[in-house]
C-alpha cells in the first residue's frame, strides 16, 4: 500500500468561546506552514477520538474547557509528502474554552489567535472545515458566556 492510499483518522476541536455577546474561535498556526488551523491530531491509542481531541487542544494550544461528546462533523485533507502522505479524515468535536492558559507544549511553536467565525472561516484551506465552522457557529446562543 502507498501513502497516498493510507487512510489516517484524526480528530480535533472548534475552540470557542462567546465574549461580549459575540462568538469567537481559537485559530493556532500548523507548523509547516503557518497556515491558520484548528488544533488536531492522530487518535491515540487507548483514547477516544473525544479524549485525543482535548489533549490535542491543550498541547497545541493551550485551551481547557468542555469538550461535547458528540463529533459537529468531519473535514478530509490530503497530508503533504513532507508530513508522510495519507488521506486524513478528521472529526471535530466543539470545545467551550474556559481557560486558555499562557504557558503550554507548543507555545513556542505555534501562534494562536481568538477570530469572528467568518474569519476563522475564510483562514482555512478545506471547504469541509469552513463549512462546519460557519454552521455550528450559528447554533451557539450569544447569550452563553
Amino acid at each position: 500500500m502507498t501513502n497516498e492510499n493510507l487512510r489516517i483518522h484524526q480528530s480535533a476541536v472548534l475552540a470557542y468561546r462567546v465574549q461580549k455577546k459575540r462568538m469567537q474561535v481559537m485559530m493556532i498556526t500548523s507548523l509547516d506552514t503557518g497556515r491558520w488551523v484548528i488544533p488536531k491530531g492522530h487518535i491515540e491509542g487507548g483514547l477516544s477520538a473525544r479524549a485525543s481531541a482535548e489533549k490535542e487542544a491543550f498541547e497545541e494550544a493551550g485551551l481547557l474547557g468542555q469538550v461535547s461528546k458528540v463529533s459537529i462533523g468531519h473535514f478530509d485533507y490530503h497530508k503533504t509528502e513532507l508530513k508522510g502522505g495519507g488521506h486524513c479524515s478528521v472529526q471535530v468535536f466543539p470545545m467551550r474554552v474556559r481557560r486558555a492558559v499562557p504557558k503550554w507544549p507548543e507555545k513556542d511553536l505555534r501562534r494562536r489567535k481568538w477570530m469572528s467565525p467568518k474569519k476563522a472561516a475564510a483562514s482555512v484551506a478545506e471547504p469541509q472545515l469552513r463549512r462546519i465552522i460557519l454552521k455550528f457557529c450559528k447554533t451557539v446562543p450569544s447569550k452563553s458566556a
